[in-house]
């Protein structure tokens, strides 16, 4: 049986990111089975104040900041539909390295949905893809610390379009 890797990501991969997650699960023989990717983006509809202004300070993201506090946040649709697009993006990465790839948007707590990917589709390990987040890296309350503490599988928590771990 193909093992099944899920990707957790908060955006869509591009296909560096794309290659970086492949490049973690090499076949050495040609005629191995290559692992499926199966991707889950979370519809983040509701958002912490608090922390995302600290986050985009953080990484001096001040226009973010602003944004944050003045309330432009995307109402439930447009958060979806977001979703859904950085789904398609992140497929289209993925499988224009040649593997199989497939997915869904999820509800805003995304780790219920991966937690029953675990148990019902044997995943044998999870990647989280995020942007960094001052708070929640540090106080441990992100997907990958949290994924950890739940899954029992491993769980690689990377930062998008970098080489950086989380």
């Amino acid at each position: 049986m193909t093992d099944l890797i899920v990707i957790l990501t908060e955006q869509a991969l591009d296909a560096g990111d794309a290659a970086r997650i492949i490049a973690l699960h090499p076949t050495d023989d040609e005629q191995a089975e290559r692992p499926r990717y199966r991707v889950l983006v979370p519809a983040d509809t509701e958002r912490n104040l608090l922390v995302d202004v600290i986050d985009h300070l953080s990484m001096l993201e001040l226009k973010d900041a602003l944004d944050a506090v003045r309330g432009r946040e995307p109402d439930d649709t447009q958060a979806r539909t977001t979703a859904a697009e950085a789904l398609e993006a992140s497929l289209a990465a993925l499988r224009g390295h040649g593997v199989q790839a497939d997915g869904a948007v999820t509800e805003d707590d995304p780790l219920p949905a991966v937690a029953a990917l675990v148990r019902s589709d044997s995943a044998s390990e999870v990647v989280v893809v995020t942007r960094p987040h001052a708070v929640e890296d540090t106080f441990h309350r992100d997907w990958a610390s949290r994924a950890r503490d739940e899954l029992g599988v491993p769980v690689l928590h990377v930062y998008a379009g970098t080489t950086f771990l989380g």
